[in-house]
Order: C-alpha cells, then sequence, then structure tokens
C-alpha cells in the first residue's frame, strides 16, 4: 500500500478473504488518524474470530460492523451507525468487498437457478449501490474537507472502490469459460463494472473518485486453489 491513508475507512466483507487482509494492512500501514469499520454478517460468530483478533491488536482504530449486502435493513443500520460515529468528518473510503457466488464452484448453466442469479446480484451489485448512494452525504463531507488539494480525486480525500475481477471481462471471458463459468458470479460483476461507471461519471463533480479494482487470485475460500485468475 504506498499511499498513506487517514480518516474514515469503510471496508465490507471483512471476515476471511481479501476484506480480513484488507483491514489487517490498513490497520499496519495507515496513520493514527485512521479509523477502519469493518463489515461481516455476524460478527460475534466462529467465522469473525480472526476478525476480532484484529480488532485486538491495534485497540482503538478497528470497529466491527453488523452488515449484510442484501439486506436493505441492514445496510441502513450499518450506514446510521457509521454516521453517528462519524458526525461531520465524512467518509474519506468506501471498500466494497463483500461478494458471493451461488451455486458452489463452477456454477454451470445447468445448476444455476432464478434464485441463484438474484441472490448474487443483490449482494454483488445492489449492495455496493445501496451503499454508495446512503453514504453519499459522508462521502460528499470528506470531499469537500480535502478542498484545499484542488480538484484531484483520491483514496485520501473522498473515494469508492469496488472490487471487480477479470471474469466480468467480455473480451477475456473465452480464456476461463470452460473451467470455471460461473454465470451468476460473471454477470453480476460486469454489472457491477458499469455501476461503477455509472457513479464516476455521477459523483466526479463532487470530487469522489470511483474505481473497480481486479486485485488477482487469492487463495480464498471463494477463490479456491484450482481457478486461477478468479476473485
Amino acid at each position: 500500500m504506498s499511499v498513506k491513508l487517514d480518516g474514515n475507512i469503510f471496508v465490507t466483507g471483512t471476515n476471511r478473504g481479501i476484506g480480513l487482509e484488507l483491514v489487517k494492512q490498513l490497520a499496519e500501514k495507515t496513520g493514527q488518524q485512521c479509523h477502519i469499520y469493518a463489515c461481516c454478517r455476524e460478527p460475534e460468530g466462529t467465522g469473525a474470530e480472526a476478525l476480532r483478533q484484529l480488532v485486538t491488536q491495534y485497540p482503538g482504530k478497528i470497529t466491527i460492523i453488523k452488515l449484510d449486502a442484501s439486506d436493505e435493513d441492514s445496510i441502513s443500520a450499518a450506514v446510521k451507525t457509521v454516521s453517528e460515529r462519524i458526525g461531520d468528518a465524512g467518509l474519506n473510503l468506501l471498500i466494497n468487498n463483500a461478494a458471493i457466488n451461488k451455486p458452489p464452484q463452477h456454477a454451470t448453466l445447468a445448476d444455476t437457478g432464478k434464485k441463484d442469479m438474484m441472490d448474487v446480484y443483490e449482494t454483488n451489485v445492489t449492495g455496493p449501490f445501496l451503499l454508495a448512494k446512503m453514504f453519499l452525504p459522508l462521502l460528499q463531507k470528506a470531499a469537500e474537507k480535502g478542498s484545499s488539494e484542488g480538484d484531484k480525486m483520491s483514496c485520501k480525500r473522498s473515494a469508492i472502490i469496488n472490487i471487480s475481477t477479470i471474469f466480468s471481462s467480455m473480451e477475456k471471458c473465452p480464456e476461463s469459460f470452460a473451467f470455471a463459468p460461473v454465470y451468476s458470479y460473471r454477470t453480476s460483476k460486469a454489472a457491477l463494472n458499469m455501476l461503477t461507471r455509472c457513479q464516476a461519471e455521477d459523483f466526479k463533480s463532487r470530487n469522489i473518485l470511483v474505481t473497480a479494482i481486479h486485485p488477482g487470485w487469492v487463495l480464498t475460500d471463494l477463490g479456491g486453489d484450482q481457478v486461477r485468475g478468479w476473485r
């Protein structure tokens, strides 16, 4: 992480995998003025033990927030909680990392049903859409506080990062489709890319950066140990 970040950072899907590592590195490498709001569906569950250990390891720097990215009421409650804590300071960085794939593994056409498609879309697309929409006032506050830096947009000022994947690329789909059809995952992430472009256009006049990144293959529960390039 080459950029020194401060301020308030909100990360979804942090109990394992990429999200957990993001929280760890942010806690290690950011300044004392940085506070990380780390989200997961079951903060008290066994699956969040590693995240709770980070809270102990970095006292006062991480707050765990209960969030189900597929549930609008859960999103509203999380935004309200964070808004009350942040106040006029604003939100500097929103990282939409939470994502699911259904059915598990290859998710072929034959195996994938309507409910699978809708469940994945709700988490991978609608969740990031609602979070950006609800957090917009706090992102705007952070952007305005950074006005002394001119019109330059950055993660240090006010930004949204959507975690995407090379599997969402229409051009590169033939390279990996045979061993990983993952219909619901691919199509949801392609939609996330368009959401990113729309928000980038919409928010640029407010000096809020919006971008999507492909983190590359990572050995996680979602990534697995076989599918190179998966995220």
